[in-house]
């Protein structure tokens, strides 16, 4: 049986894990922060095991922990990031985000306004703002831009903040 040589298994590892780690971070909303630089370390820590697989063949053992490096570095960890990315709160703004946008351009705005989002939310069930835990507090994130979205009225955590930019382009993260 003819075997492949160390330094092609290699390159294709390193390859595979640039096309797994940009499917991974194109996968997630452009409306969410796709955290580039922990995707960026991750794949540079893949294309060293993928380096490291090609030079070092001397143990057995080495071999197989920098296989194992490059199966986290390479695939659970980006596809873990890209799974984790949207959990139900942001799933809500990103909802809530559509639903706003579509309700300016149903009116000709070229603007989103807090008024938008806040019937938008409502219409769905949530809250904006935060939520009053005590007689001397007070609502924040109601009155403008970043506003804090809750996707129910008595839930104070976890939340997720919208902000518009260019009047109709949503950035949604946790806050």
């Amino acid at each position: 049986m003819h075997s492949v040589s160390p330094r092609i298994r290699a390159l294709a590892a390193a390859v595979l894990c640039v096309v797994i780690a940009l499917v991974a971070a194109l996968a997630v909303d452009s409306r969410l922060d796709r955290h580039w630089i922990l995707r960026g370390l991750t794949l540079f820590l893949a294309l060293c095991c993928a380096a490291l697989l090609a030079t070092d063949q001397t143990r057995r053992l080495r071999q197989i922990i920098t296989a194992i490096g490059l199966l986290m570095f390479g695939l659970v960890f980006p596809v873990s990031q890209t799974t984790w990315s949207k959990p139900p709160e942001i799933d809500f703004a990103l909802a809530v985000a559509t639903d706003a946008e579509n309700a300016a351009v149903k009116e000709a705005r070229s603007v989103v306004t807090v008024e938008d989002v806040r019937a938008a939310t409502e219409a769905r069930g949530g809250a904006v703002g935060s939520l009053l835990t005590g007689p001397r507090d007070e609502i924040r994130g109601s009155e403008a831009f970043p506003l804090i979205v809750r996707p129910k009225p008595n839930q104070g955590r976890p939340r997720a903040c919208i902000t518009f930019t260019n009047g109709l382009e949503a950035e949604v993260r946790s806050c």
